[in-house]
């Protein structure tokens, strides 16, 4: 079997038939669907025609109301019935892990700081730190200072170190 590449043109030309067979069918679906609205609201809702005296006006209102009522009651109980499915599926559910016992999931890895872990284990409220170079003992480190003064004054000063070392090996 040998593959063809088809040209540009003939993918455009392709593209562009789908296309207009996608509109065709989406407008028809729009048609469609305006058509069962209609006729779904027409069976749902006549036309309103009003009484002229106030006793046939009372009385469509009782109708109304007794509708009202009823659809209110068929709500409810599909309510309950999806509240009691939704309970069964729960139970269901339960029983299963039951008999198939719990899985334990592979432990994986985590690297975590000694203060990452305690704070996984004591919760956020405890604020416990193990900065251990906290507890380290401070050196402080002698700061030498350079004299700006005479250099002549350097000189003698190591003149007298140099007397203190020769008069130790004598």
């Amino acid at each position: 079997m040998s593959h063809h590449k088809m040209t540009s043109s003939r993918k455009h030309h392709l593209k562009s038939v789908m296309l207009a067979i996608a509109e065709q069918r989406m407008e028809k679906e729009k048609v469609e669907i305006a058509a069962a609205k209609d006729a779904y609201l027409n069976e749902k809702c006549p036309e309103l025609s009003l009484p002229g005296s106030l006793e046939d006006l009372q009385k469509l209102c009782k109708e109304i109301h007794q509708k009202i009522d009823k659809a209110d009651e068929e709500r409810y109980d599909a309510d309950a019935k999806v509240t009691k499915g939704a309970k069964e599926i729960d139970e269901l559910m339960f029983k299963v892990t039951d008999l198939k016992g719990m899985k334990k999931p592979a432990l994986k890895k985590v690297r975590m700081s000694a203060d990452q872990m305690l704070q996984a284990l004591l919760g956020s409220k405890h604020k416990v730190t193990m900065d251990l170079r906290s507890n380290l003992k401070q050196v402080k480190k002698e700061v030498k200072q350079e004299a700006t003064g005479d250099w002549r004054q350097n000189v003698e000063d190591k003149k007298d170190k140099k007397k203190m070392f020769e008069g130790a090996e004598a």
